[in-house]
């Protein structure tokens, strides 16, 4: 009999077709009312597929071996909960580098020449009136990465095939990487054009970018988060960006996302994107495909590709 598994969330087409294909797949996501599905099959289901797993859970799911999550994040699981119940963890790192470094500089390259605001300077027919004025350009500014993991190293060659400057900050030195290393964050932005975010979420980065490090940043500095919305203080990040203490901001990400602060619509310094840094087809298909590659593994009896606990 196929193993039977616990899908907590949509996940890729292509990968939820292979999950039907290998295992019995119940959707929690879908349930008119998940918790009489839990009661049903929890003392059956063996692995979860996707995120958003507590303790509780957990422990409806007694015989739970494995939590394969769609992300490279994996801070919607707990993970000590799990390493305590000897459930494994994995996650799907590598395969959303690229695109997740396309588009932080896409979006850098957005700000910096106001794209955005250029595209709707040429609908409005304001070019035909007026010139549209000078804007910034990449070249020879250097940008601070806060996190130089798998992401923010594809980050920092980019920027440097864009001709700048790349310095980091992270728990410890990297002796293998030829950037400046900043121990101080503050200091690293203080020092920084531009401030790109791509370190884990979770209660030990929370607020990781406080208003000492926006302030840092200065009025002629710019900020781009492609990892979490929490590792920023959104509200003094809104306040600075209305009152123009510092030059702008690319988001991907924001705090209590899809919902979000209606103020920052309301900014010309902003671009707002809607957490789509892993979203092409390509990508998504590759995690999708790990997905199911890390729970065949477990239930062939093979290592784990990508174990987190």
């Amino acid at each position: 009999m196929p193993e039977e598994i616990l899908q907590t969330h949509k996940l890729h087409d292509r990968c939820e077709k292979a999950l039907a294909e290998r295992f019995t797949v119940h959707k929690l996501h879908t349930a008119a009312d998940k918790d009489a599905l839990i009661k049903e099959i929890g003392g059956r289901v063996r692995a979860v597929a996707g995120g958003n797993v507590n303790g509780e859970l957990m422990d409806k799911l007694p015989k739970l071996e494995i939590i394969a999550n769609f992300g490279v994040g994996y801070d919607s699981i707990d993970t000590k909960a799990a390493k305590a119940r000897n459930i494994r963890v994995t996650n799907t790192p590598n395969v959303l580098n690229d695109a997740v470094a396309e588009l932080t500089i896409g979006m850098m390259i957005a700000l910096a020449r106001r794209i955005p605001q250029a595209d709707q300077f040429v609908r409005q027919g304001k070019w035909a009136k007026v010139g549209y004025r000078l804007q910034s350009e990449l070249t020879g500014k250097t940008v601070g990465i806060l996190g130089l993991g798998r992401i923010g190293k594809e980050i920092a060659n980019r920027a440097q095939a864009m001709k700048m400057r790349v310095v980091y900050h992270g728990r410890k030195k990297q002796a293998d990487e030829p950037y400046v290393f900043y121990d101080n964050l503050t200091d690293m932005a203080r020092d920084s054009d531009w401030l790109v975010i791509i370190a884990p979420g979770g209660k030990g980065t929370e607020k990781i970018v406080s208003r000492e490090v926006l302030e840092a940043l200065g009025p002629e500095g710019y900020l781009v988060n492609v990892a979490r919305g929490t590792l920023i203080d959104e509200a003094a990040m809104l306040e600075m960006l209305k009152n123009w203490k510092i030059a702008g901001a690319a988001l991907d990400v924001f705090e209590k996302e899809p919902a979000m602060d209606p103020a920052f619509w309301e900014l010309d310094n902003v671009v707002l994107s809607p957490h789509q840094g892993s979203a092409t087809h390509q990508t998504r298909d590759k995690m999708g495909d790990l997905v199911v590659a890390n729970l065949v593994a477990h239930f062939d009896g093979e290592p784990l590709i990508s174990a987190v606990v």
